[in-house]
């Protein structure tokens, strides 16, 4: 029997000065479905998310609520500025603490840390905690996977399925959405289109209504040639009589265009495209007896332990594992940017290395989008030895001429992510290195991402915990076990899941789902071990970390705000200016930032 609606929006009409984001928006959600949102970047599902939790109000129509429903919001940047605890944080407005403390517990957060001190992912952690320690009717999550490793993303999606309300997600992480969704709200072109299945159905679906579309096109471009042909005739001459013929196809034509656009929104978009470059021996690292152990407070940390990998032309590998098991770290090391303790790197001598940091901080916040394409200035780009127009090139990566000229630190985190796509993958390489690309990406931008790399003829190093992503793209994975041991598995993330079962260490962190889960979340018995000396090393060693982490959180609250910069430009470039200046101090303490978080896993095997 079906559930009465908690929430109904019917005929939501929204605008951004003369510009629409939704026209007739009608929807509804019932106790027991998980949505998944869909859309483009840039196409208003965190904007459509804040009218349902009544954050803003539309122009026109209508938005029922049950009374008495409660919402609970996940933002994709969590905000967790003015609070001296973690306990403080998750406990806001609650009447008690005992909620807010066993949530914290359950998602492996120390109550007692600074806020401001946490990494990506314990921050995301600690925002979930307090999302479900609201005990909300609607729960709204956008993003939630970010920063979090597969053994959480797994506790998540338990949680999420067990959730006694109404789940609504935005998230770029598709087995994620698979795993948890009843149904798909489909944000096109200004309307949702819902499905009552949920996303592991959504291609085939999307594709029945294109279909449609298209077959509905070619009747309406037969009919505006008639009509047009009509026109042409002199119409002039029957003017009064013909003014209901002649709205009627002006109507026409906004609707033509209207649907053109909505099939081009999945149809139009050049692929993307990377170069291998030239060619090169089939050799292209090789590690050997490779050591590395980093000095911590509390002794030695083990990051690699008599190593040996090759890695040939045309081999892409996944670096798995969960959060602070050193994969970034790895890379450098691989790619010499680290010096290792004992063993040898050896690269091939005509090796060009294109490299996708996650931070993606090499972006200038203070130039335009123009200016980081054409950094020597002119109009065109370089791509992979051809010259292309940059605004041609920058219509690859869905940024329109207009856009061209914004400030690089106005950007949304999607749009920052496609900008370094797009520097990126104009250069020529042998060589691609990514670091969680999936961030932020819409669901077309990662098909078109996935296409690229499986033409890419070069070779593939991808830090993901992206499992779709990981499963469509690499041929083989190397998986932490602990203590410095590496393994790699053939296959992508769900096989090397199969393949580590019988390989983990008895004493490392086991691979199966439930036991994997139950020791990264419930409890969260690794991280009590670190979570309260750990912390108060990290702020005996470092004062300035909570209060750059702080002052940038605010700069970037204020950058975000859109009309900054055509209000004042001095104080964007001012502000702009001073984050970068920020980052940049915050790099000589990222190492024994990693250091702490890598123990996480180092410990259990060390």
């Amino acid at each position: 029997m079906a559930q009465p609606p908690l929430i109904s929006l019917t005929g939501v009409r929204l605008s951004f000065g003369a510009a629409t984001l939704f026209e007739d928006v009608t929807l509804s959600l019932s106790k027991g479905e998980r949505a998944a949102l869909v859309g483009r970047n840039g196409a208003g599902k965190s904007t459509l998310m804040k009218i349902i939790s009544e954050a803003i109000e539309p122009d026109s129509g209508a938005v029922w609520r049950q009374p008495g429903i409660t919402y609970a919001t996940l933002a994709q940047e969590p905000d967790v500025t003015g609070f001296d605890t973690v306990l403080d944080y998750v406990a806001e407005g609650l009447d008690g603490a005992y909620m807010a403390e066993a949530e914290i517990m359950e998602f492996g957060v120390d109550p007692s840390a600074n806020p401001m001190t946490l990494s990506g992912g314990q921050k995301r952690r600690a925002a979930l905690a307090k999302a479900f320690a609201q005990q909300p009717t609607i729960l709204l999550l956008d993003e939630p996977t970010n920063h979090l490793d597969v053994p959480m993303i797994e506790y998540l999606e338990g949680r999420l399925k067990a959730f006694n309300g109404v789940v609504l997600v935005v998230s770029h992480d598709r087995r994620f959405l698979e795993t948890v969704s009843t149904n798909t709200l489909w944000l096109r072109q200004g309307r949702v289109l819902k499905s009552p299945e949920g996303y592991l159905k959504f291609d085939a679906w999307a594709e029945q209504i294109e279909e449609e579309d298209e077959r509905q096109l070619r009747r309406m471009t037969t009919q505006l040639k008639d009509e047009q042909h009509w026109l042409a005739r002199g119409v002039t001459g029957r003017r009064k009589r013909n003014q209901g013929r002649l709205a009627r196809l002006k109507d026409m034509r906004v609707q033509h265009s209207q649907m053109r656009s909505a099939l081009n929104e999945r149809k139009s978009m050049a692929e993307f495209s990377a170069d291998a470059g030239t060619s090169m021996s089939k050799k292209v690292i090789e590690a050997g007896g490779l050591s590395k152990t980093f000095s911590t407070a509390d002794g030695p940390l083990v990051l690699a332990k008599d190593l040996s990998l090759r890695i040939l032309r045309g081999d892409r590998i996944g670096i798995i594992g969960p959060n602070g098991a050193g994969k970034t770290t790895l890379v450098r090391l691989l790619l010499g940017e680290i010096a290792p303790d004992a063993g040898t790197v050896t690269h091939s001598k005509t090796l060009q290395v294109t490299y996708q940091d996650q931070t993606r901080d090499h972006l200038d916040p203070n130039g335009t989008i123009w200016d980081a394409l054409a950094p020597m200035g002119g109009d065109s780009i370089n791509v992979q030895g051809n010259q292309r127009h940059i605004a041609a090139y920058a219509k690859d990566f869905l940024f329109r001429p207009e856009q061209l000229r914004q400030p690089v630190g106005a950007l949304s985190g999607g749009e920052r992510n496609r900008l370094a796509l797009a520097i990126g993958l104009a250069q020529t390489s042998n060589l691609l290195v990514m670091d969680e690309p999936t961030n932020d990406l819409d669901m077309q931008t990662l098909d078109l991402l996935e296409d690229m790399l499986l033409n890419y003829e070069g070779t593939l190093l991808l830090v993901s915990h992206d499992r779709a992503f990981l499963d469509a793209t690499v041929t083989s994975c190397l998986s932490p076990l602990g203590g410095g041991e590496w393994i790699q598995t053939a296959g992508g993330w769900s096989d090397a899941q199969d393949q580590l079962k019988g390989a983990r260490r008895k004493d490392g962190p086991k691979s199966d789902k439930g036991k994997a889960a139950a020791a990264s979340a419930p409890k969260a018995k690794p991280a009590a071990k670190l979570s309260f000396k750990d912390e108060h090393r990290q702020k005996e060693i470092d004062t300035l970390i909570p209060k750059l982490q702080a002052e940038i959180a605010a700069l970037e609250k204020e950058l975000a705000d859109g009309g900054l910069y055509a209000r004042d430009a001095a104080a964007f470039t001012k502000k702009s200016t001073r984050v970068g200046a920020a980052r940049t101090q915050l790099d000589s303490i990222e190492m024994e930032w990693l250091e702490i978080e890598e123990k996480r896993a180092g410990l259990i095997g060390s």
